[in-house]
């Protein structure tokens, strides 16, 4: 069985920086793309970043770009999301997700097929 888990989430005052990760188990990422999503209270869930399963050239929300970086281990299955100088609308809970097997990285939450459960991110000013 696929399961994803984010950890990392938590209260942080704005400036300052978190590491969320996404460890996947049940089955061997290192073929599929992986992404970050946001959703915010009374707001749809909207794209955060992505990563191919290379690890050659990720995507950025226009709204993330110079302030987060996402990245990969493979040998650990795992991903992550390193969130500098947060602002409180960063304020929201992030899911990670797993795209297809060889598929291209993709903003488009449709595209990802497994899910986790989300982690709260809570920027104060």
């Amino acid at each position: 069985q696929v399961q994803l888990v984010e950890s990392g989430g938590g209260l942080v005052q704005a400036g300052e920086s978190l590491r969320l990760s996404c460890a996947a188990s049940g089955r061997t990422f290192s073929s599929y793309p992986m992404g970050w999503f946001r959703q915010a209270p009374g707001k749809e869930r909207e794209f955060v970043a992505a990563i191919t399963w290379r690890s050659i050239s990720p995507a950025y929300a226009d709204s993330v770009k110079g302030r987060f970086t996402i990245s990969r281990d493979n040998a650990k299955n795992t991903a992550y999301l390193q969130m500098n100088s947060l602002k409180p609308e960063d304020t929201a809970v992030y899911y990670c997700a797993v795209g297809p097997k060889y598929s291209a990285r993709s903003t488009d939450s449709s595209t990802y097929v497994y899910w986790g459960q989300g982690t709260q991110v809570t920027v104060s000013s």
